[in-house]
């Protein structure tokens, strides 16, 4: 994987390669994973799951399992769910519909793996054993598999929510827009189905829960991307104020949006380690995780777009319905409604329309994804290619007659939301000549004259990062240079694989004039960290910039103080570096650790009004909806007409995330997700059968890409800074957001020659082999 452009001299760390501080303890073993967490007297977890995916509860008859030897406890709904004060989460938006979510199934159980029974044991194996002896008495319902036709299904997953609607929104009506796609010279449609898949993290979701009676506290070890978020939604849960919740989040072995908010095992834990007094343990194993953890990108849209003769887009409609499973965490509608407001993307549209439909089925839950969003340029980007083969133009070239330039923001898209500071354009014509496009397609016809089926297919996306929702729109900072001189940095994130501990020391570093060397960062304790977000929507890098900056405002001021003061100079003679703060032009300077002895310790020589000690908090809020990132992904693949087989050739990035903190975190992030969107293309599928039984849940059937099948990643980069601090946006989503367009676009192109259009994913080689098959018997062949 590579980067073709180097990042520019800086006289900081901000803006260099420096090396992941994360590493050492990492690649050794020596990182600090929920699993690794034993208390005194702990218990452990295990859950007794639905085997079906939908039917009424009867009896459930425990009492084999509580005589095993070592079963501390066995808990039903009955036992547990009395036990809940609240459940909502901080992303839940006023008005929108409730979501049905109790901790354990009551009265029905509505996915297979639906937790019926909590059993706690001394230790994992007796808590296994236990469950197994577990006998619910189940009374099989007709379940609604098939979210497309769960509309009219008599059946319901919820009672109460006709029609098995969770929610709906929309925007300007598609009959508006009748008379522009009648007049149009081209009208291009299309219905798009996605397949369901999975975050699948390397470290499953896990947690121990700590009750102390006698202080009415709660301790809670968590694998999670948000430790404040877990927080305020235990206390919520059990009643109980924040303060009494004190949540430690160390390393995280990923999270792509499944641990942003606590889930209903979560939930468990925590009711069940209140109720018996001590340490619960839960973690989860890769079974449970596939079968119960929740999905993603299930949907599909009937797309359409009006052209006029030279292929300007007039008009671009999208119907877009989405599966939410049983229990949806937070409200579907809070992600799943972007998919339609952003369907313009980057392009110079000026009339749209677009509906969305959320819908109950009786499959596991819908939850975040990296890019939750991403099916709207899988929409779009397909269309795009779809109309340019039957407009009878270059794909590229069609996109350029459309695309909005770095000169015509801001721009507001048809829905209102309002682009800035983003460069899209200048993205595809780099990541274009990066390729050499029109040599490949030189080498294309010469491959399709050997009866070889080659394709390049791109997308250029533009992202909403660094959100100002509410619960998001702050984040804090603490900055203390210790009497060693060396400085601790606190946030509230925590290791999840996106380096911000790397990033918030480069920051602090450059902030306040220290050696990166001299710097550590304390993150993911809600006992000492500043109020925060945590890791979510591509935010980290930028707000965490700005908290720093505000925190080490004043406490560069009390150091240029300090410095000043003792070496009889002017604080306009101060210049601070390297831990050190120096008269400009002489030899005279103090240390940091000079600075602090004066500081904490020697306070009768401190400057008048100065206070003591060395330690500034600040905050920083963002104060636009969103910063806006882009970027151009392009792929060229060669396609197996006979065993289905995608080869990919070579895949290119044009990436526009602004100034870089450390370019190769930017570039680590970019490589992640697009593999990630690359395995939603080509292999991942969380799939049922007609009868709701989940098939894919070993690494068996649900198919990931490995090294073997991830390409060489080339990255051009492009700045246009943002308007947030140090003109930094976000970068973590994108890559999974627009290479899964790229590669079905480039399969699709491939195929040309059999008229074939995609219309559901993923493009397995069966998929593949079909739609060639298909393409004969209809009597379309190779050129």
């Amino acid at each position: 994987m590579t980067s073709t452009q180097s990042p520019p001299a800086t006289t900081g760390v901000v803006g260099t390669r420096a090396p992941r501080v994360e590493d050492a303890r990492l690649v050794t073993g020596a990182g600090t994973f929920v699993d690794d967490v034993t208390r005194p007297g702990m218990a452990h977890a295990c859950f007794v799951r639905s085997p079906m995916p939908r039917a009424r509860i009867g009896e459930i008859d425990v009492s084999a399992a509580l005589e095993l030897d070592g079963v501390l406890a066995v808990y039903t709904a009955a036992d547990l769910n009395p036990g809940v004060h609240e459940i909502t989460y901080a992303l839940d938006i006023v008005g929108f519909p409730p979501v049905p979510r109790p901790p354990l199934a009551e009265e029905e159980v509505r996915f297979v793996g639906d937790p019926v029974a909590l059993v706690i044991a001394a230790d994992r194996y007796i808590a296994e054993d236990a469950a197994e002896l577990v006998i619910v008495d189940y009374e099989p319902l007709e379940p609604v598999v098939d979210y497309t036709t769960a509309a009219q299904s008599p059946d319901l997953v919820h009672a109460g929510f006709a029609g098995n609607s969770a929610g709906e929104m929309g925007g300007r009506p598609a009959a508006d827009l009748a008379p522009i796609f009648d007049a149009a010279a081209h009208v291009v449609r299309q219905e798009i189905y996605q397949q369901a898949y999975a975050p699948v993290p390397m470290e499953t979701r896990g947690i121990v829960a700590e009750w102390s009676a006698p202080t009415a506290e709660m301790t809670i070890w968590i694998s999670t991307q948000s430790p404040h978020e877990v927080r305020g939604f235990c206390a919520r849960l059990l009643g109980i104020d924040a303060h009494q919740v004190r949540v430690i989040a160390r390393d995280t072995g990923g999270g792509f949006g499944l641990k942003v908010a606590p889930l209903r095992e979560e939930m468990c834990v925590q009711l069940a380690a209140r109720t018996l007094g001590c340490a619960v343990k839960w973690i989860e194993d890769r079974q449970e995780n596939l079968m119960s953890a929740g999905m993603s990108r299930h949907e599909h849209a009937s797309v359409g777009m009006a052209f006029d003769a030279d292929g300007t887009i007039l008009a671009a409609s999208i119907d877009h319905v989405q599966n939410v499973g049983a229990y949806p965490t937070p409200s579907p509608i809070t992600g799943g409604v972007v998919v339609g407001i952003l369907f313009p993307g980057p392009y110079r549209i000026t009339e749209a329309s677009f509906s969305s439909k959320f819908v109950y089925s009786n499959t596991v839950g819908r939850l975040a994804y990296r890019g939750p969003w991403q099916f709207e340029s899988v929409t779009r980007e397909l269309l795009l290619d779809h109309a340019a083969r039957q407009i009878g133009i270059d794909p590229i070239e069609l996109r350029r007659r459309n695309m909005l330039r770095r000169d015509e923001f801001p721009f507001a898209n048809p829905n209102g939301m309002v682009y800035d500071s983003v460069s899209p354009l200048e993205t595809l014509e780099q990541a274009v000549q990066m390729l050499d496009y029109d040599a490949f397609r030189a080498r294309q016809r010469a491959a399709r004259a050997e009866g070889r089926y080659l394709g390049v297919g791109t997308c250029t996306y533009v992202e909403p990062t660094t959100g100002a929702s509410a619960f998001l729109s702050t984040e804090g900072a603490t900055i203390r240079i210790e009497p060693s001189g060396k400085v601790d940095v606190f946030v509230t994130g925590g290791s999840a694989g996106n380096s911000i501990e790397t990033t918030v020391v480069q920051l602090a570093a450059d902030a306040i004039g220290a050696l990166m060397s001299d710097v550590r960062t304390v993150q993911g304790d809600t006992a000492v960290a500043p109020f925060g977000g945590g890791t979510q929507g591509s935010r980290s890098g930028s707000m965490t910039a700005g908290a720093i900056a505000a925190a080490a405002v004043s406490l560069r001021e009390r150091i240029t103080a300090i410095a000043a003061h003792r070496l009889g100079a002017s604080v306009d003679e101060i210049e601070i570096a390297a831990s050190r703060a120096s008269v400009r032009g002489g030899d005279k300077s103090l240390s940091f650790a000079e600075i602090a002895d004066i500081a904490y310790f020697q306070t009768d020589s401190l400057p008048p009004g100065t206070p003591l000690g060395l330690e500034s908090s600040g905050r920083h809020k963002t104060t636009q909806m969103a910063i806006w990132a882009n970027a151009t992904h392009l792929c060229t693949c060669e396609v197996d007409i006979d065993t289905g087989a995608v080869t990919l050739l070579r895949y290119i990035v044009s990436e526009d995330v602004g100034p870089m903190i450390n370019p190769a975190v930017v570039e680590g992030q970019i490589y992640g997700g697009t593999v990630q969107g690359i395995g939603g293309a080509l292999f991942e599928h969380l799939a049922y059968d007609e009868a709701g039984n989940p098939v894919a849940t070993t690494f068996l059937d649900y198919l990931m890409p490995t090294a073997s099948e991830a390409p060489t990643i080339e990255i051009g980069h492009i700045d246009t800074p943002s308007p947030g601090p140090g003109g930094f946006k976000g970068v973590g989503e994108g890559g999974a957001i627009g290479s899964a367009p790229a590669v079905l676009n480039a399969v699709a192109d491939a195929l040309a020659p059999f008229g074939v259009e995609i219309s559901k994913l993923p493009l397995s080689p069966s998929a593949i082999v079909d739609l060639v098959e298909q393409a004969r018997a209809a009597g379309r062949g190779a050129e």
